[in-house]
């Protein structure tokens, strides 16, 4: 079974001032998708997330799901911080959840989350609204496996 963790970067649900909203609806569909979660942990944006990601790459997790701190406000700084966690990117992912959305909410386009290997660990970064994390995981789920499979060095499946 797939070892996620789901982690919520909001200051705002970090300090208190509402609830967590996106975070309950990742952990339902990593489960779905198959995999055993950890979380929803809330972290504010910035250096706490550094810190998240390089410690759960460092407890060789299969996968690590963040939600928010992918848009264009000064305080949204999830994608540098997974920058400089991952080792390679794997833009496709990150490309086609900006896409999955776009007819639905034009917005989602702005989107600045990437994809990417750190070790072992696929880190994703998907928006901060719970219709963000849907129309993600929509795309995530159905290739979770296969990408955790070739991370460990696992074959392409063959047809022939």
């Amino acid at each position: 079974m797939i070892r996620a963790k789901a982690v919520t970067v909001s200051n705002r649900a970090a300090a208190g001032v509402y609830a967590d909203r996106s975070g309950p609806v990742l952990v339902e569909l990593l489960r779905e998708a198959g995999c055993q979660v950890d979380g929803p942990f809330v972290v504010p944006d910035g250096e706490p997330v550094f810190e998240v990601l390089r410690d759960s790459v460092e407890a060789e997790y299969d996968v690590v799901v963040t939600t928010g701190g992918t848009g264009l406000t000064p305080t949204d700084r999830t994608p540098e911080m997974t920058r400089r966690v991952i080792e390679r990117e794997v833009p496709g992912i990150a490309d086609a959840i900006r896409l999955q959305g776009r007819d639905k909410v034009p917005a989602s386009i702005l989107s600045r989350g990437l994809a990417g290997v750190a070790g072992r660990t696929l880190i994703v970064n998907l928006p901060g609204s719970s219709g963000g994390v849907r129309d993600g995981m929509t795309v995530l789920g159905p290739v979770i496996n296969h990408a955790v499979d070739q991370i460990s060095g696992g074959d392409h499946p063959r047809s022939d």
